[in-house]
Formats: C-alpha cells, structure tokens, sequence
C-alpha cells in the first residue's frame, strides 16, 4: 500500500527588512571626514611557505618546489619530485602599510592559503618578503599562525568553526624602510574629502577660517586647500583644525537592497502629493499524489498519479493618501497602519520614483 503524501507550497510577498533613517544635521568632526593628502597607507603582499601543518597543506607540485627553492638557499639540493609531504602550504601574505612608520615598528599581516590546503591550524609562517607596487621590499612576515577556531571531527562527523584557511599573524612584520612623506610641502596642506559634497567642503574651509582666519578654501567638491599660519608647525596645526566641528551635508537618497530586505531612507527625503494603492498576492500550490492500485486479477500494476491544485487569493488594497512635503517615514508609518509587509515598500518606492513623487535619489542594490 502506497500512503497519500501530502504537500503545500505557499509563495507570499512579505519578509522581514530593516529601516534605518540616518540624522542628518548633527556636528562632526573634521578629522572624521577628511584625509590629509600625502598621509596615506600603502599596500603589502608577498607569497610565502607555511610549515607545520597536521597533514592539512597542499597536495600540488607548487609546494614543494618553494620547499626545494628554501632548502637550497641553506646548501641543500634536493629535487622536488623526492619531497613528499602534506606539512606545507603556500600562501599569500598581505598587510597595510601606514603612514609615517619607522623601521622596527611591527604590523599585524594576513596570511591566506594558495593552493588546496585544508587547513593552516598550527602552521608557522616562514620569513616571507612583503613588497608594495613598486617591487621594493618594505617589510619582512614570520610567526605563527592565528586562525581564531578549530577543526576535529572523525569519519562519520566533523565540527569546523570559522575558516581553516585564512589567518591573522599579530605583529608578525617588521617594517625594513618607511614610505617617503610629502606632507606640508611649504607649508601648504590639502584635505580630501571621504565623501565629496560642494556644501560640506565650504562649511570645512569656513571652520577654519572663522579660526585663523583666511587660510583655507574650497578648491571643488572633494578638496579643501590650507596653509599653515606663520609660527605654527604643520603637525600642530593639523592637530587644531582636526577638533573643528562642522555639520557635513548629504544627499536626499533611499537605499534598497532587495536581497536583505534593507531600506535605509536619509533624513531630507520627501514626497509630492500621491496616493498609493497596493494589493496583496497570495499563490497557493497542493500537491497531493495518488496511488492507483489495479483490480486484483486485472493484470495492471500500481502507479502514482498527481493531483494539484492551484489556488490565488488577492487581499483588499487600500489607498493612502500622502500630502505634500511627507517623508519616506510618514510613508512606512502609513503603510503600516494599513498592514502592508516590509516587502510592499520597495515596490512602492520604486513605482513613487517613477512617478516622480519621490523627491530624491533612489539607490537599488
């Protein structure tokens, strides 16, 4: 005997999403929203070997021709087809180099397996140069490895927590030579904006001004141009105006991704005059197969047969109406009150955008 199996696949439209409004008009920092030109970081990468592993390295040939190319920088010649081991890995080795660091100083690096290593638990990393684009060796990466979890389990169940295959080594460069600074070439510096605005650069060079008076202004959107007073050292005066409080200005912008069900909505978003009516759609599909079974001497054979159904169900929309100047939070409370889904919102701000109602830039992602 066959049982009756039975299934439901309901297809609904509302999922959960998260409403961020940012709040806009509050004071910032300068330091917080500007970089000072010539003072930036400068990245590092090298490829090396990690040693040591329980049986988790790599399996390739790449492996154990650096073994080979290590071992014959210490008078040993040994051909790589003779080196048989699962110990070693090659890996990737990369680091940011900041700004106006010595030599001596240390920097935590990233080390990243290369080839089919299963895991780098235990390894130690082998001095590995790290070089910037210009093919100059900048610091020197040895340590062990840091992977921040384990791996155990037997044949029949295995427990991973976090990846096996990336680690951190803390402190494990050593900084060879620095990065040559041009910083306050003459006394003249410039402040780059992280986020380029016309509004927010004036408001920055009028700050310093209403302070010292004149030595700043507004080249474009994402640079601000500034000279130190006389008697003032460029790393002192840098200091001062990076305490300096101005209120950054942003665009009127809503950003969806539709995938996470995020809306993130700015605080000066508004709404023309519009009414907005949306439905809810339901789909409902029941699968409910059957078996068939022949009269006993008939001669047939026992089949399942389907059987679907197939039903939709449109809930009664209603029309909100939005008065003129509304923002995108007296929409999400209006079409709360209503019972629209978080999922109705997106549709209805894309449908507003086209329209045209929507007083600013829609952003999907």
């Amino acid at each position: 005997m066959f049982g009756r199996v039975a299934r439901s696949l309901c297809l609904g439209l509302g999922f959960l999403a998260v409403f961020v409004v940012p709040v806009f008009g509050v004071e910032v920092r300068i330091k917080d929203l500007v970089d000072v030109e010539g003072a930036r970081a400068n990245q590092l990468v090298g490829m090396g070997l990690v040693v040591g592993l329980a049986g988790t390295g790599d399996k390739g040939d790449m492996a154990m021709r650096m073994l080979s190319n290590m071992a014959l920088n210490f008078g040993v010649n040994v051909d790589p087809k003779a080196v048989k081991s699962k110990n070693v890995a090659v890996v990737s080795v990369t680091c940011e180099l900041p700004p106006f660091v010595s030599p001596g100083q240390t920097l935590d690096v990233q080390v990243s397996a290369l080839g089919d290593a299963k895991s780098l638990q235990g390894g130690m990393l082998l001095q590995t140069p790290l070089r910037a684009a210009n093919g100059r060796v900048y610091a020197v990466a040895q340590g062990p490895l840091s992977i921040g979890g384990f791996s155990a389990g037997g044949q029949g169940a295995q427990t991973v927590r976090n990846f096996q295959t990336v680690a951190r080594i803390p402190g494990g460069a050593i900084v060879e030579q620095g990065v040559d600074s041009t910083l306050g070439g003459g006394g003249a510096l410039a402040l780059l904006l992280r986020r380029p605005d016309f509004t927010t650069a004036t408001r920055i060079a009028e700050a310093i001004n209403r302070k010292y008076g004149g030595v700043a202004r507004a080249v474009d959107a994402g640079r601000v141009e500034v000279s130190a007073p006389g008697g003032v050292g460029v790393t002192s005066f840098l200091a001062s105006i990076e305490g300096l409080r101005v209120t950054p200005d942003a665009l009127a912008r809503v950003v969806v991704n539709e995938r996470t069900g995020t809306v993130v909505m700015g605080g000066e978003v508004k709404l023309s005059t519009a009414a907005v009516s949306h439905g809810n759609l339901t789909v409902k599909v029941s699968e409910r197969p059957e078996a068939s079974q022949p009269n006993p001497l008939a001669g047939g054979r026992t089949q399942v047969l389907p059987r679907t159904d197939v039903s939709a169900q449109e809930g009664g929309g209603q029309v909100v109406l939005l008065p003129e100047s509304s923002s995108v939070a007296d929409l999400v409370k209006a079409l709360n009150g209503v019972g629209a889904s978080p999922r109705d919102l997106i549709p209805i701000l894309q449908a507003l955008d086209q329209a045209g109602a929507l007083q600013g830039q829609l952003v999907i992602q």
